[in-house]
């Protein structure tokens, strides 16, 4: 399905928790209405607590606040924040329950990945950050680095109707019926900027390929440049084959990944495809001055996305996703700049001959975990040409 532009658009540019989390606190503590928020993870740490604060300030004052947690990627959540947040009246599900252990399923596997709050149906936050604190990092390293963008506009019709619809959804799987969400605000669709924009998002119904099919479509049309930032890079053959066609037909085609070593499997599985990759032309960076967790690209100067989605199997093909598309020489350039700092900075570019000179026992882990990966994969019923 293709992506509806729509113009009119403000679109804010949110870098790293330090200017999302103050941003978000200020609207929650506005919102008349009603508070929707979506997280994978929701932690008990000062920022999770500072939230959840707000949250129940919002409650309190009479707001509609519901607040929906993915089961595995906020395992605490339950036990922790969760009842003084239903104590001050706030509205909480959890999105599939924690994995049992030794118990496989794969629809287990299909997360809330999205990072998507809409307050009031006249603003929304859509991104890559999760509720938590930007320095709760392993081995407390620098600050994650991350992207989400503020959204007014006629294109919040499109962002509160998929935040009301997964609520509804949960709801009714939960028999829950009580936590119905009966009453809406209007939205607010007024032009306030002149930014066009799409919302979407990745699910296993109407939407499998949407976030994908909008990346391949701007890749595919690339005159000059590509710029790519993303945490867990593992596409499938189609996708990587795009980015390598791009550089072959003169596309400066960059790709910043992530440097330090978050999740051992998935971080070797990527480095399995640098080989190709560099071979094609293809300019990497890896991020070493904290840990990357974005999820944005910059292309041509004019097209831009900031959102949850990673490129890898696990988002492309199993998870609940939302970006923001952006077709706008303003923002794709800030965006752009954004990039390039945070190369220059804080990334070191490992060029072809660095990798050929890797020991051959390190090229063989790396081929090692990305056939683990795909071992899983496929386990899970999702092959084919991703």
């Amino acid at each position: 399905m293709s992506a509806e532009f729509l113009p009119g658009n403000r679109i804010t540019l949110l870098e790293t928790g330090s200017a999302y989390f103050p941003a978000l606190r200020a609207a929650i503590d506005a919102a008349a209405r009603e508070i929707h928020l979506e997280t994978y993870i929701f932690e008990d740490d000062a920022i999770g607590r500072m939230i959840a604060a707000a949250l129940c300030r919002a409650a309190k004052r009479g707001v509609a606040v519901r607040v929906l947690v993915d089961g595995f990627g906020a395992p605490e959540f339950p036990g922790k924040l969760m009842p003084s947040l239903e104590a001050d009246g706030v509205q909480v599900l959890i999105y599939r329950r924690e994995i049992a252990r030794f118990r496989f399923r794969r629809h287990r596997l299909r997360r809330l990945h999205r990072k998507l709050v809409v307050v009031d149906a006249r603003i929304a936050f859509v991104g890559g950050i999760n509720i938590i604190d930007d320095i709760n990092t392993p081995r407390h390293t620098p600050p994650r680095y991350d992207y989400a963008v503020r959204v007014e506009g006629p294109l919040l019709a499109h962002i509160h109707a998929s935040a009301r619809e997964l609520w509804e959804l949960v709801t009714w799987a939960n028999f829950k019926r009580r936590l119905r969400a009966h009453m809406h605000p209007p939205v607010v669709t007024e032009r306030l900027g002149s930014v066009l924009a799409a919302f979407l998002v990745r699910d296993n119904l109407r939407h499998r390929r949407d976030i994908e099919d909008a990346y391949m479509d701007a890749i595919n049309a690339a005159k000059e440049e590509i710029v790519l930032a993303n945490a867990y890079f593992l596409p499938g053959i189609r996708f990587r084959h795009a980015l390598m066609n791009a550089s072959q037909r003169g596309v400066r085609v960059i790709i910043l990944l992530q440097g330090r070593v978050e999740y051992l499997l998935l971080h070797y599985a990527s480095q399995a495809l640098y080989g190709a990759l560099l071979g094609a032309g293809v300019r990497l960076f890896e991020y070493h001055r904290s840990f990357l967790h974005a999820k944005v690209a910059a292309i041509d100067g004019k097209w831009a996305t900031v959102g949850s989605s990673n490129i890898d199997p696990f988002s492309l093909m199993l998870a609940r996703e939302a970006n923001i598309v952006v077709r706008d020489r303003g923002f794709a350039g800030e965006l752009r700049a954004s990039l390039e700092a945070a190369m220059a900075h804080g990334a070191q570019e490992l060029r072809r001959e660095d990798w050929k000179r890797k020991p051959w026992y390190a090229r063989l882990a790396s081929w090692l975990a990305y056939s683990m990966v795909r071992l899983m994969i496929g386990i899970a019923g999702y092959g084919g040409r991703h």
